[in-house]
């Protein structure tokens, strides 16, 4: 017998899902809600076929394409992308009657696939988790170039063809608005972090401690700054010494070896530690024991509006947090930060180590950061916005399908089992 329940496909097209924390807890949103859920994305080392932490959220993969940069190279992934997630969208709307699909970006290419989704009468939704044009502009990529007024124009195409936008932060929200002319009831905000079942509940903070622990956490990219993280704890050894402290940089990405190959040049191997990329469990018993946070991303137009999925989980077990004085990082962390003008490694240094010796502060700081996330941006409070944008957009298939369950139920034999008149 068919499953009743009504049916949402994500696609993610940069990720293995099991890499995706967002996307899984919005799977994990949408099952607990009733919904069944399938996720397109590219092939893990894993080969998952569930998603992991759920019910029976399928796993639809593909081999992923991996550019090697340049524009061709690029143009290639995000053709092969767009092929691969319209091959699985299709198979799941017409073997598996797929009710609505989101797609999370980048790339911002699939708005053929959202006109065609909205045609058949099926909702359509854009997660926008970055900022492709200025994403483009942090990488070194000239503004108002031609494939930056490309990559404008997809992501204005693809907010416009969406039934509705989920932005992360208030600043993509604000953008989608003015920048892609959304009318501003089809956008919500859904913001990035942990939910607080996640979060071990957190002990009262040592305030003397002999062995600081400071963390970088997420993606090591090109327009992640980490290189100026571990120039950073080359001057703090300057500023106090090889003992008492270490930088634990937790995450993988393009600029791993090279950020390894940096820290064995200044000689800090004694003091920077890299782990590759953590589960779930791994980063809270990191984030649990550690001193400070670390957000080392340099200003651009991309950083100044994004609110870094990585300081939200610092928040989350009450670390302090010191970046760049930015907008977004601001909105977020509010006095459980501090922020330096220029990001420079000279500015991190000072900052860590006033902070590392000040434990009256750190335990302030620590009681925002609580507060802050408990009272705002656990994804508990997210999610309620989330699911709430679902029943809207698909409340009259719900009701269909409600009444069409029914029917069955009643015709269903008394002696078979609910397990077994899902099968």
């Amino acid at each position: 017998m068919k499953d009743p329940r009504l049916h949402v496909v994500i696609a993610v097209a940069n990720l293995p899902v099991e890499r995706d924390r967002r996307v899984i807890r919005e799977v994990k949103a949408l099952e607990a809600a009733g919904y069944r859920v399938t996720v397109i994305c590219p092939r893990g080392a894993s080969k998952i076929s569930r998603v992991p932490g759920t019910v029976d959220a399928k796993v639809r993969s593909y081999k992923m394409y991996e550019s090697s940069g340049g524009a061709v190279s690029f143009a290639i992934e995000f053709a092969w992308s767009f092929v691969c997630i319209g091959w699985h969208l299709m198979a799941a709307v017409l073997r598996d009657r797929a009710a609505a699909a989101q797609v999370c970006n980048p790339p911002d290419v699939f708005f053929p696939l959202a006109l065609l989704m909205r045609m058949l009468g099926r909702p359509w939704v854009f997660d926008h988790h970055d900022l492709s044009p200025e994403v483009y502009q942090a990488r070194g990529g000239r503004p108002g170039s031609p494939l930056d007024r490309i990559l404008l124009r997809f992501e204005k195409w693809s907010q416009r063809a969406a039934s509705a936008v989920v932005s992360t932060n208030e600043s993509y929200r604000e953008l989608a608005i003015s920048r892609g002319g959304c009318d501003p009831s089809r956008v919500v905000v859904v913001r990035n972090g942990p939910s607080a079942a996640e979060v071990k509940p957190v002990a009262a903070a040592q305030l003397d401690v002999d062995d600081h622990t400071i963390v970088y956490l997420g993606v090591l990219g090109a327009q992640d700054g980490v290189d100026n993280a571990i120039l950073a704890a080359e001057r703090l050894v300057d500023l106090r010494g090889r003992l008492g402290w270490r930088l634990v940089v937790a995450g993988d990405g393009e600029c791993l070896e090279s950020l390894k190959a940096l820290t064995v040049e200044r000689k800090l191997e004694d003091v920077v530690e890299f782990t590759g990329w953590l589960g779930v469990e791994e980063i809270d018993r990191l984030l649990r024991t550690a001193s400070v946070g670390l957000q080392p991303d340099p200003r651009s137009a991309h950083a100044e509006v994004s609110t870094m999925a990585k300081t939200v989980e610092y928040l989350a077990r009450g670390l302090p947090v010191v970046g760049v004085d930015m907008r977004e990082t601001r909105r977020s962390a509010g006095d459980a930060g501090v922020y330096v003008p220029n990001g420079t490694p000279e500015e991190f240094a000072v900052a860590l180590h006033r902070l590392l010796d000040d434990p009256v502060a750190r335990a302030s700081m620590r009681n925002v950061a609580l507060a802050r996330f408990r009272n705002t941006l656990a994804w508990e409070h997210q999610a309620t916005a989330y699911v709430r944008l679902w029943d809207e957009l698909l409340s009259t298939r719900r009701e269909r399908y409600k009444a069409g369950s029914a029917i069955v139920r009643q015709a269903a034999p008394a002696d078979v089992s609910q397990a077994e008149q899902r099968q």
